[in-house]
């Protein structure tokens, strides 16, 4: 850009911020090209769209249009603007590699499913004294909530909370296990 160019744009951002529609509409014009070459420029590998990065950066210039000096370029205070607006695009995408799941579809096993059998699950709870293990059938097996569990058996929610822990915990040590399966 020229010295022409810097001076045509400030004129114009003046002339957007004392109400000039049209001279903002081509504010906003001319600009979003020179930003569009400038996020190109920068984007070396995917995952960020100059396009996203271009619209960013025209919202922030027109939410922050109040931020910028009468006497200072416009340019700089667009880089800026484009270069953090640029920086974000990065930050969200992370660190990471995108690609397609239909590319690596076929490398993944198929989920074996699990099965337990009722003699396993009667093995777990015999074990248990009648109460817990009416708490852990009805919430473990039977798949009910802790309300309908303590509503069914007549007892409040925290006594049922107690007995499903112990009863758990209980399960754990009997099979070897110290805390819920983690060994």
């Amino acid at each position: 850009m020229t010295g022409k160019d810097e001076a045509e744009l400030s004129r114009l951002l003046k002339a957007a911020i004392a109400g000039d529609e049209r001279a903002y509409a081509d504010f906003l014009h001319r600009i979003a090209a020179v930003v569009r070459g400038f996020v190109r420029r920068k984007i070396v590998q995917g995952g960020v769209d100059p396009e996203d990065v271009v619209q960013e950066t025209l919202l922030a210039i027109h939410v922050k249009r109040h931020t910028w000096r009468p006497d200072a370029p416009v340019l700089p205070w667009v880089y800026a603007i484009a270069r953090f607006k640029l920086i974000d695009a990065f930050r969200r995408r992370g660190r990471r590699i995108e690609v397609e799941i239909d590319e690596i579809a076929e490398t993944f096993a198929e989920p074996e499913a699990e099965t337990v059998s009722d003699r396993d699950i009667n093995r777990a709870l015999d074990g248990l004294p009648p109460a817990q293990r009416s708490v852990v059938s009805s919430i473990s097996v039977d798949g009910h909530s802790i309300g309908e569990t303590a509503t069914k058996l007549g007892i409040s929610e925290t006594a049922v909370r107690v007995s499903l822990h112990r009863g758990l915990a209980a399960i754990a040590k009997r099979f070897g296990q110290e805390r819920f399966g983690r060994q």
